[in-house]
């Protein structure tokens, strides 16, 4: 396969518009020859009619035929071997090593989606039957499952362009859903993007689904999102990255004459609280390991841990010197792009011109075009407190150390904070024992608690969760990661009084499939009568 820069509509290529991009290889700085053109509205319509079209007949495949298409993608994204990580190390910066980890990954997502649908019971089957000699009045016969929303926009990550992009999470769980999906590519890895669309694109030939089914449009204008959200057919979207982007999506989204849901993952600073008998016994161990979980992926991670609290003590002090010393030996590479490598040391630059915020280590810096230190800071718990943008993610390989001078300031520190995806507790078992408080601020906080780990490092299972409250997420009821996904891109309908041969399979007497369902409150594999 190669790289052409031309959209990819219902299994067909178009390149209609006269505004173009190029990519740009962030370790040397250098354009990339392949010029991309941006979609036009036409060609976003084209794409999103198409998925419309396919919709219709998509949504009655089997769940055993839609787990097989799964599956044929990732065997089309390992078909396409070197070509795909030497195109995206190349427009990512992103070593080898971590790439062939990523598509491992992204390949491991889809077959979790066809494993979850060949069990079939992911549909939640529900069946109330009639009484009809009820009295005072007779209930009728009542089932209730998930069905797929409709057409889907997909948006593409910069810091995952495998895992999070054109086949990651997000297209996985709406494909295994029953919705058909146009992408946008995210414009830091068009190649990229293009080269896993063209594989998604083979599978749906070669397991015989609606040519509209996948569509991948490119752009790095607004507009491009903008036209996707914004289409009367599309009925969800799904999206991770920065905060402005995804209200900004959710915002048009709730402005439509028909408003959608936007599953937006946004920022985080996924706090990491240090309590005092951990401390005392584990210090260096969790100091280095800090330092390794802030500046793993140049932080680069929607789960970077951006603040660490202690309280202040003779313990502290050697944790934040042996911090120091840890990151002052790290040497950090280039970041994705230009334009997240300025807004990075904008943030870091700004942090420290704070009143009252020391800088406590910086990293060495590759020599590469985005290369920027990795730092550490550190404030007082009144400071952090006093100053709301000292609480605002800076997206990098940073970290503010926080300083309570009690358990009563650690905990208010805990009230104090936003929505996030991640809170980490380093802790012994008298810590817990004593702390019972501050987990349950943090259970009010977050989406994901970790105790005695890092943050950074999310597992594809069917019991993650990769959400949280406002502004983490724009839906906390929700995860972007693991099977729970799949709820997303669906809704659930009732069929009250069908006879049986009207019955979606799920939902018929004999359970044909075998599937767990709620059957007059008892949950079962049993037939119905």
């Amino acid at each position: 396969m190669q790289v052409t820069g031309n959209q990819i509509i219902a299994n067909n290529t178009s390149k209609s518009g006269g505004n173009t991009f190029y990519a740009t290889n962030p370790t040397t700085g250098e354009q990339m020859p392949t010029e991309f053109a941006e979609a036009t509205a036409d060609e976003i319509d084209q794409a999103v009619q198409k998925a419309e079209e396919a919709f219709v007949t998509y949504r009655k495949k089997s769940d055993h035929e839609r787990a097989d298409f799964l599956d044929k993608i990732g065997e089309e994204i390992m078909n396409l071997g070197d070509t795909l990580l030497e195109r995206c190390h190349q427009e990512t910066g992103l070593p080898l090593g971590r790439l062939t980890g990523e598509r491992g990954r992204t390949v491991n997502q889809l077959k979790l989606f066809a494993e979850l649908l060949r069990d079939g019971s992911w549909v939640d089957a529900r069946i109330d039957t009639a009484v009809p000699d009820r009295q005072p009045l007779p209930k009728p016969d009542i089932r209730q499952m998930q069905i797929a929303l409709g057409p889907v926009g997909i948006f593409g990550a910069s810091n995952f362009p495998l895992a999070f992009s054109v086949a990651g999470g997000d297209t996985a769980s709406a494909l295994a859903a029953g919705c058909t999906v146009v992408v946008k590519g995210h414009p830091a890895h068009p190649g990229t993007s293009e080269l896993v669309g063209q594989a998604i694109a083979q599978a749906v030939e070669a397991s015989g689904m609606p040519a509209g089914t996948f569509s991948l449009v490119q752009g790095k204008s607004v507009e491009v999102g903008m036209g996707i959200v914004q289409h009367p057919l599309i009925k969800a979207v799904g999206f991770t990255g920065s905060f402005r982007g995804g209200k900004a999506l959710f915002d048009a989204a709730n402005q439509r004459d028909e408003p959608i849901p936007v599953y937006a993952e946004m920022g985080s600073i996924n706090p990491v609280f240090v309590l005092p008998e951990a401390l005392q016994q584990r210090s260096d161990e969790i100091a280095e390991g800090w330092v390794g979980s802030l500046t793993l992926g140049v932080g680069q991670f929607c789960t970077n841990p951006g603040v660490l609290i202690t309280q202040k003590s003779d313990n502290s002090t050697q944790f934040l010197k042996t911090a120091e010393q840890s990151l002052n030996n790290v040497s950090t590479d280039a970041m994705l792009t230009e334009q997240i490598s300025k807004a990075y040391q904008k943030g870091a630059d700004q942090m420290e011109r704070t009143d009252n915020v020391a800088t406590v280590a910086k990293s060495k810096r590759a020599d590469t075009a985005t290369a920027s230190e990795g730092y550490i800071f550190s404030t007082n718990a009144q400071n952090f407190l006093n100053q709301p943008n000292l609480s605002e993610e800076v997206f990098g390989p940073s970290s503010l150390h926080v300083a309570a001078q009690s358990k009563e300031e650690m905990l208010e520190v805990a009230k104090n904070l936003e929505g996030h995806l991640t809170a980490t507790l380093h802790a012994t078992d008298k810590d817990l024992e004593e702390y019972t408080d501050l987990v349950a601020i943090l259970e009010r906080k977050v989406g994901r608690l970790l105790v005695n780990g890092f943050p950074t490092g999310v597992e594809v299972c069917h019991s993650m969760v990769h959400g949280g409250p406002y502004p983490a997420t724009t839906d906390s009821r929700t995860t972007s990661v693991g099977t729970l996904a799949i709820k997303r891109f669906t809704r659930p309908i009732s069929y009250q009084n069908f006879p049986q041969n009207g019955l979606p399979t799920a939902l018929k007497n004999d359970n044909p499939l075998r599937i767990f369902r709620l059957v007059n409150g008892k949950l079962t594999k049993e037939l119905t009568s």
